[in-house]
């Protein structure tokens, strides 16, 4: 009896934290997602994001645009906004795109994003998002460790060999956002030219994966 007295005791005791832990207040965040109320968001913390990933998921591509753009101004990671905004990395809605492209790395260390971002920046039949995926890439990737970085530098490098021009113009300024330097690389030099400077390139990466 005792011991059944004391299962109870503590069963009442985890049913009253539970009850006295605070609930998150879900209209109160679906509204200052509406309205774009970062602040307020930040105030209340992290319980926010399952609130908004779901959100997400059953918004239209407009609404989506202005939750991607929010997790981006949180800065939180959360492997389940990843993983809903990877949903839409490749959609054709121009401003949701580039908000997703954007946002991603503000929410996730993983390779996969950086590996996505990449491919966009070499491949994606649109030169804007082929841009401002190189973009996300060199300013939005805020989760990397250092180590991780060494996949980041080595896809920019390699894409210094691409055949568009302004893949090799976009690969560079990434690179140069991130380290201050250009090897002497000119996206329009000639082969030979843009060769040495590669070399240069990759002498750099190796020490630097060196280090870490």
């Amino acid at each position: 009896m005792k011991r059944i007295a004391n299962v109870f005791i503590v069963m009442t005791l985890l049913f009253s934290t539970l009850m006295a832990a605070p609930q998150t207040d879900v209209a109160k965040v679906k509204r200052l997602v509406s309205q774009k109320d970062t602040a307020a968001l930040k105030a209340i913390g992290t319980d926010v994001l399952p609130v908004m990933i779901q959100m997400y998921r059953t918004s239209n591509e407009s609404q989506k645009t202005d939750i991607a753009e929010t997790f981006y101004q949180l800065g939180w990671k959360s492997p389940e906004a990843k993983q809903a905004l990877m949903a839409d990395v490749h959609t054709q809605n121009q401003n949701l795109r580039l908000q997703v492209q954007w946002a991603l790395g503000r929410v996730s260390d993983d390779m996969d994003v950086v590996e996505v971002l990449l491919e966009n920046m070499r491949n994606d039949a649109n030169p804007l998002f082929r841009d401002k995926a190189a973009c996300a890439l060199a300013y939005d990737q805020i989760h990397l460790t250092e180590r991780q970085k060494v996949r980041l530098y080595e896809g920019l490098i390699h894409a210094l060999n691409d055949p568009k021009a302004d893949v090799r113009t976009i690969a560079l300024l990434a690179l140069n956002i991130h380290t201050g330097q250009t090897k002497g690389f000119s996206a329009n030099a000639p082969v030979a030219q843009r060769d040495g400077a590669i070399r240069q390139w990759q002498k750099w990466l190796d020490e630097y994966r060196s280090r870490w």
